[in-house]
């Protein structure tokens, strides 16, 4: 690497490490939500708020997931193992993002009727699709702090976290699904190949991880020579 690369990275990652850092990614990422609630009460969200509202959430639901599961191949290939200290509040953006697209869809479409509410998850795919990763996400969201960690063991949460995958799968599904009856995949496919892609990073990384340490464990034998 050349020296004016090192020293960029260097400052990248005295930037990463910098005590503002935290505070300015959590004030991005409430930005989305600032800007909704603006618009709400402004009455700048269209001809229909509700589907607005559930619509932009939904949205940023997604861009939160691809922006999370980025962290890991960024911290390893652009070498910046800081970057691993945001990941944490950016997944539970994730899921501030997820509770207010199902408050906007209860609230504004079901009127908060808990019976009419569990019908429609029952009677619409794309809806039990979505609330299915709602409730994946949740425990993830609740063990998402120190105390969690130590108290389930470092392997158990790491095992439990994988559930983000199933999580953003399932996100990528429901998105499909409603888009589904107007024939709009484009967005879908931006989505999709986003998350197949950083998906497809984490399988390769454990393929190669494993066949190193199966090569590790059968060395080659090699005829002795006499």
């Amino acid at each position: 690497m050349s020296a004016t690369a090192t020293r960029g990275r260097n400052r990248i990652a005295l930037a990463l490490l910098h005590p503002a850092a935290k505070p300015v990614l959590f004030v991005l990422a409430l930005l989305p939500f600032a800007w909704l609630l603006y618009g709400a009460v402004t009455n700048h969200l269209g001809a229909n708020p509700a589907e607005y509202l559930i619509r932009s959430t939904g949205d940023w639901i997604l861009r939160f997931l691809c922006i999370t599961l980025a962290v890991t191949p960024l911290r390893v290939i652009a070498r910046l193992p800081m970057l691993a200290r945001f990941r944490r509040m950016l997944g539970l953006f994730v899921y501030f993002y997820v509770v207010l697209h199902f408050l906007s869809y209860s609230g504004f479409d079901m009127g908060f009727d808990a019976a009419d509410i569990a019908k429609d998850i029952a009677k619409r795919p794309f809806i039990l699709v979505g609330f299915t990763g709602f409730l994946l996400l949740t425990p993830l969201a609740a063990t998402s702090f120190n105390r969690a960690v130590k108290a389930l063991g470092a392997r158990r949460w790491q095992v439990l976290h994988k559930l983000v995958y199933a999580v953003a799968c399932l996100g990528v599904l429901h998105f499909f699904w409603m888009r589904a009856a107007k024939h709009n995949f484009a967005e879908v496919a931006v989505y999709g190949t986003i998350i197949a892609i950083l998906l497809g990073w984490r399988l390769v990384q454990y393929w190669t991880k494993k066949q190193a340490v199966r090569n590790a464990s059968n060395p080659p034998r090699f005829p002795v020579r006499g």
